[in-house]
């Protein structure tokens, strides 16, 4: 700000100070020399407060704030104006010093005694300062005085003291200046609030409840009482709420945090009844929007899953990247790759943007445009070296499924010698190795990866199903797997590697239980190719013929489906 400016913001300050008898002042009068004229008591006081104004603001400008709050704090005592007085506090709470701000707050009140925006900045200054126990005197006298607003100010304590660490102290402070006001839904639900904070969920929820008895329809409390009975039962939740809704159907929040609440506990088609309902009432919504499409992915309707999500483009929504993302799976599953390109291309930030390029890249090359795909992931945006490893990875993804093994291994070779410890970009070269049939150079990888992350699942079952496979080291590659297991006990592939084990050691029927169980998780090919070959060692050969014909036919293409049957049917 230039002085003038300065000039005329402390003018505007001081200048009605010097009218009348406002300045209370302890100085005693002046002298009248009996050979001058006296001169007038407001000129010299003019220019003092000018300069102490001038000075005090300069000095903040300049970040100087101890001579800034001296001067605005000298300024305050001297001239005992509430303004001054409101900036000098001001100053000081900026400054952080709270106890001068504190005092200077009670001379403030001592000025204004009934101001109300003295008694919220001291009590603004008590929560910063972490004096609760003076703080109930000052919200009684503001909750009294301000009877017009009583209710949304009972409704604000939680709010001012949501900071506060000690959330039992916050409760025992919103009970003692709530608790005249008993009469009133809002003190309840202030109680409630703070008892929720503290971890007090009983007294939380008999406190809402009461809130809810003297206000029947209040969306607010009841979305409340959910949130809290939520956690406890979800079911009891959505049967409290379901009651509440059906006594107040036009009540929105309500109705949607029902609809979100039976997804949780899976009652989809309940859940969806709702969301219809509120779309029929709300058609361009995108709160409701959104999650109506979701569920109806999420139900196989990707017709109107489709036609939401389109919809929403049409809307406010923010995340529209998220929106293009699951329009661009669905154009993609349709076999329509060019819709799905220009979906992915619009994807431009949030937790998809990297998928989407990836399946983007994808795209291009399965289209013929490999460099470009290539030269896409590469130039993509990335924060962090996680996001840097995710984008190369993807890039080998795609040499590795043209079946360019060997490029795709020197380019993760190549991103190791700048971070020789990195676990993915290890796995991912072992994975390379074992394609190239370099066993020893797998063994190295996996193992220098397992010197790194002793706990990583997919290594200790990659290396112990490697010996598995070339039936060599059984007992330990059976240990392996078998600690891999324990660290992922639902892993279907991880129980492949042991039912393969145990195959190659002759255990055929633990073999046949493990396989059968990794199966039901996941009909991969090659876990049935496995299934097939024990099935035939058991005499079952129908099941297995049956089984290879099955998987055959969803995966005609697979290499060790096409060897296995040759195996055992020439």
């Amino acid at each position: 700000m230039s002085p003038k400016k300065y000039l005329a913001t402390a003018l505007a300050l001081v200048l009605p100070l010097l009218h009348g008898s406002a300045i209370a002042s302890n100085d005693p009068p002046p002298a009248k020399p009996a050979a001058r004229k006296a001169q007038p008591r407001g000129e010299d006081l003019l220019a003092r407060t000018v300069f102490q104004t001038l000075l005090g603001d300069l000095a903040l400008q300049r970040g100087d704030l101890r001579l800034g709050l001296d001067a605005w704090s000298d300024l305050a005592q001297r001239t005992r104006d509430p303004k001054v007085l409101a900036r000098a506090v001001e100053v000081a709470g900026f400054a952080r010093q709270f106890d001068r701000a504190l005092e200077l707050s009670d001379l403030w009140l001592s000025v204004e005694p009934d101001s109300q925006r003295a008694r919220q900045t001291r009590s603004s200054l008590l929560v910063l300062a972490n004096r609760l126990d003076e703080l109930a005197p000052q919200l009684s006298a503001l909750l009294e005085q301000d009877q017009a607003n009583l209710a949304g100010n009972l409704m604000h304590l939680n709010r001012m003291l949501l900071r506060h660490p000690d959330k039992k102290a916050v409760q025992q402070l919103v009970d003692r200046v709530a608790a005249p006001y008993r009469r009133l839904p809002e003190a309840h639900f202030a109680m409630a609030q703070a008892a929720a904070s503290a971890g007090d969920r009983l007294r939380a929820l008999d406190e809402i409840e009461q809130a809810l008895s003297r206000r029947t329809d209040w969306e607010a409390a009841a979305l409340l009482r959910t949130q809290l009975q939520a956690e406890l039962s979800p079911e009891q939740a959505a049967a409290t709420l379901l009651e509440f809704v059906s006594r107040h159907p036009g009540l929105r929040d309500a109705r949607l945090t029902l609809a979100r609440l039976l997804v949780s506990v899976k009652r989809y088609d309940e859940a969806r009844a709702h969301f219809n309902r509120l779309l029929r009432d709300h058609p361009d919504s995108p709160e409701i929007i959104y999650p109506v499409a979701i569920l109806a992915l999420q139900q196989g309707d990707s017709e109107t899953g489709r036609k939401q999500l389109e919809h929403l483009l049409q809307t406010d929504f923010p995340d529209k990247s998220t929106v293009h993302f699951f329009l661009g799976q669905l154009a993609n599953d349709r076999l329509q790759p060019d819709i799905a390109i220009r979906h992915y291309r619009q994807v431009t930030q949030g937790d998809q943007y990297l998928a989407a390029r990836s399946r983007l890249a994808q795209l291009l090359w399965q289209q013929g445009q490999p460099e470009e795909a290539r030269a896409m992931l590469r130039e993509t945006r990335s924060t962090n070296s996680g996001e840097k490893t995710q984008l190369l990875l993807a890039e080998a993804q795609l040499l590795r499924e043209a079946q360019q093994h060997e490029e795709a291994l020197n380019l993760i070779e190549s991103a190791l010698q700048r971070a020789p410890d990195n676990p993915e970009l290890l796995y991912e070269a072992a994975l390379l190795s074992e394609r190239l049939g370099r066993h020893d150079q797998l063994e190295s990888r996996l193992q220098h990866l397992l010197s790194v992350k002793p706990d990583h699942a997919h290594a200790l079952n990659a290396l112990g199903y490697s010996w598995a496979d070339r039936n060599i080291r059984l007992d330990e590659a059976q240990s392996l797997i078998a600690r891999a297991l324990a660290l992922a006990p639902d892993d279907p592939f991880i129980m492949d590697s042991l039912g393969w084990v145990h195959y190659r050691r002759g255990d055929l029927h633990q073999a046949r239980e493990l396989l059968e169980r990794a199966h039901a998780l996941k009909a991969d090919p090659e876990i049935a190719a496995h299934l097939a070959e024990v099935l035939w060692a058991l005499e079952r050969r129908d099941e297995a013929s049956r089984l290879l014909r099955e998987a055959s036919q969803q995966h005609p293409d697979n290499d060790l489906l096409r060897n296995t049957l040759r195996k055992l049917q020439p």
